[in-house]
């Protein structure tokens, strides 16, 4: 088995990620703000375009979920983490080598930069072995690892380190200061006679006394005298000097290409586990869905909105679950009810499921069978703009002419209240048009509406409401079940726009 990414089962689809654009859906689903909230803080290993790029196959999404099943092992997430903090060091190291205006010391710099990779790809390498792996992808990096670590190439990178570390810690010289004239020379023996010195005059010592050590700099960069110093030392020791000045040249790409590649593209894998694990911890649940590109039945248990969940968790909240299947011929849930009930979390929600599922990732749920489409279209109210000189009625009806026109039976649609600025009989007309044109390309759709009317179209369609308290109809449970409409929810948009709703009237009769 060869390794050429953990991300991508087949070479050519990492290309698919450069130069990539964010799809339209993302915000309309706020999976923008879920990839800003995983990346965070990871600036470094440019992770958003990996998140832009869904798979196309059933058996890409299964590569990466036996990935993120083996980075579930505590002891194995926190040696691929460990892994992660060593290179990170490394590259600290690199970038101190580049700013520093001293040959000498950006030598030892360097030296040390390739110590600290000897010793975190041998590390890994015991890591990987002691782990359990069972996926394709660790496996075959496991092996491939392995495989670097043996060869010569590796194995005398370090002991070339390590012999030039140990010949460097032998030197010892000795700097004579006659005024401001400063000497380099051979240590020939001379006795350190500062313990003498300071014993002496230890004895007069007298109470508390002005301190007058002088305190050296902790400060990684060399000022003039000690690099005239240390060029002294090199030219006292220049065979040591001139093979550490050789190695840097020789070896001065020494990190392995795909070593980078696999630090970079595992941070996808831990940035999603370190997001979703104060959820975990708060009760909420992920699990892997069952993926279909064939068969269209798909289910969630306890499914709930990520963006959501990730905003209520700071303030110690959770959100609220829902529950949603389309059996047989179902292909279209109609939600209706009141407003402010949840519905358009709901939609999110849904269209969450996919396309983070389309990512390799666990989803929220307890148990979920999801469709893998070529691609998710949403359309959610937009504000009418002056410059595209369009009322929203046509803005509406343009959107979704084009949605229509780029779907086909493989895509997903999500539509969230449009059609609202017209009246009722021209809404209802315009929506069994589209909803027809939706059942003729047989895709799946979430279609959140005023109009009870659609959810009873044909066989396809399917019924949710929003439920709210029995006893008190104006507090939202926040719950979608699946029922018939009840025919609430467009008297309750209109009562809402000419303020008379129960709430509102006694507002204006207590006034």
């Amino acid at each position: 088995m060869t390794f050429h990414s953990i991300l991508f089962k087949r070479p050519e689809d990492r290309i698919r990620t450069e130069a990539v654009e964010a799809p339209d859906c993302l915000a309309d689903l706020a999976v923008d703000q879920i990839v800003a909230a995983v990346t965070a803080g990871k600036d470094e290993y440019n992770l958003t375009s990996f998140f832009y790029v869904p798979l196309c196959d059933v058996d890409a999404v299964a590569f990466r979920h036996e990935v993120m099943q083996d980075l579930e092992d505590a002891h194995l997430f926190e040696a691929i983490k460990a892994f992660a903090r060593s290179m990170r060091e490394i590259r600290e190291h690199l970038g101190r080598l580049e700013q520093c205006d001293y040959e000498h010391q950006q030598e030892r710099w360097f030296l040390d930069a390739v110590d600290l990779y000897g010793d975190a790809v041998n590390r890994l390498v015991g890591d990987l072995s002691a782990a359990n792996c069972r996926s394709r992808g660790l496996q075959a990096f496991r092996d491939y690892v392995t495989g670097y670590a043996a060869s010569e190439r590796f194995t005398s990178l370090v002991a070339e380190a390590k012999r030039l570390e140990a010949e460097l810690s032998t030197i010892r010289y000795s700097v004579l200061i006659r005024g401001l004239r400063v000497e380099v020379r051979h240590y020939t023996g001379e006795p350190d006679y500062s313990a003498e010195v300071a014993a002496t005059f230890e004895r007069f010592r007298q109470g508390a006394v002005k301190e007058y050590a002088f305190e050296f700099s902790d400060s990684l960069e060399m000022n003039h005298v000690e690099a005239r110093i240390l060029d002294g030392v090199a030219q006292l020791h220049q065979e040591t000097f001139t093979q550490l000045a050789n190695y840097r040249t020789t070896n001065k790409d020494f990190l392995e290409p795909t070593l980078v590649v696999f630090d970079r593209e595992v941070q996808f894998y831990v940035a999603y586990l370190d997001y979703i694990a104060p959820l975990r911890r708060a009760g909420l649940h992920f699990c892997y869905p069952r993926i279909s590109q064939s068969h269209k039945e798909v289910y969630n248990h306890q499914g709930f909105d990520l963006a959501l969940a990730g905003k209520l968790i700071g303030d110690h909240a959770i959100p609220v679950c829902n529950d949603f299947e389309l059996q047989g011929p179902e292909r279209i849930i109609v939600v209706s009810g009141p407003n402010q009930g949840g519905k358009t979390t709901f939609a999110r929600t849904f269209g969450q499921l996919h396309y983070l599922a389309s990512l390799g990732f666990p989803v929220p749920g307890t148990k979920a069978q999801l469709y893998l489409p070529d691609r998710i279209f949403t359309h959610f109210e937009r504000e009418e703009h002056m410059t595209t000189l369009r009322g929203k009625l046509e803005d509406d009806l343009i959107r979704i002419r084009a949605i229509l026109d780029a779907a086909t039976p493989r895509s997903l649609v999500i539509i969230n209240e449009i059609f609202a600025s017209t009246t009722l009989r021209d809404a209802l007309f315009l929506s069994k048009n589209i909803a027809a044109a939706i059942l003729a390309l047989d895709v799946l759709c979430v279609w959140v509406t005023f109009l009870d009317e659609l959810s009873s179209l044909s066989e396809k369609t399917v019924s949710m409401v929003s439920t709210v308290v029995p006893d008190n109809p104006a507090q939202r449970t926040f719950k979608i079940v699946r029922r018939p409409a009840d025919g609430l929810a467009y008297a309750m948009s209109i009562a809402e726009k000419y303020r008379l709703t129960y709430d509102m009237i006694k507002e204006r009769i207590g006034s």
